[in-house]
């Protein structure tokens, strides 16, 4: 795929923006969490880098988190195939299971977090229209899970008409089959998928958002 590529790349346009997947504690604590999982152990360092670059160009940053109610209503019919500790709806808001893991970067002040509660970042949140406001014309997906939020969210994105790309080192799945077949099924339709090297040459090659000195 990658030797013999099917379509050309979308590429970057002029203004894009980095969204964070659902890197929190109930998904990247191996070994504390029964929902966690890891594919590429440097998956966080990398991110890291990527924000920090964002950052520096004044493009935005953009965290997700899942975490519900008490009473997991918010959650809906999602939540009610299972009800252990271990079960979506369960991840509760304030819960050690929805901190972002304590190994990245996040900028408080800056950054933006936002509390979905569906697979895609797009679904019923205000993510559209902080991205309308900044002009961004690209989005770069980072996190997890590869088959479930990310491809969710690279799927809306390129229904939005962003370029849509997909670092291959930035994301993660339970298992390595869904993994790479949805690695695979994303960069024959609906994302670039690239090294994270890739997206920060990139990335080092647009000018920076309007008012941000180079």
């Amino acid at each position: 795929m990658k030797a013999a590529p099917t379509r050309k790349r979308f590429g970057f346009g002029r203004m894009p923006a980095l969204i964070n997947i659902d890197l929190q504690k109930a998904y990247t604590c191996v070994g504390e969490f029964a929902t966690a999982y890891e594919t590429d152990p440097h998956q966080l360092d990398h991110v890291n880098e990527l924000a920090a670059e964002f950052r520096s160009k004044g493009f935005p940053v953009v965290w997700t988190y899942v975490a519900y109610m008490a009473s997991g209503e918010d959650c809906g019919v999602w939540g009610t195939r299972t009800n252990t500790p271990d079960s979506l709806q369960n991840i509760k808001v304030g819960s050690r299971r929805a901190e972002f893991d304590d190994r990245l970067k996040v900028d408080l002040e800056r950054d933006i977090i936002i509390n979905k509660r569906m697979a895609s970042a797009f679904f019923e949140t205000n993510l559209s229209s902080i991205f309308t406001y900044h002009g961004v014309d690209t989005v770069v997906v980072t996190g997890g899970s590869t088959s479930g939020c990310v491809r969710a969210t690279v799927v809306d994105s390129l229904q939005r008409s962003f370029r849509t790309i997909v670092p291959e080192e930035c994301v993660a799945d339970k298992h390595e089959s869904p993994h790479f077949a949805n690695l695979y099924d994303m960069a024959l339709k609906y994302a670039d998928v690239i090294s994270v090297k890739e997206t920060l040459d990139g990335l080092r090659q647009l000018a920076p958002a309007p008012g941000v000195r180079a």
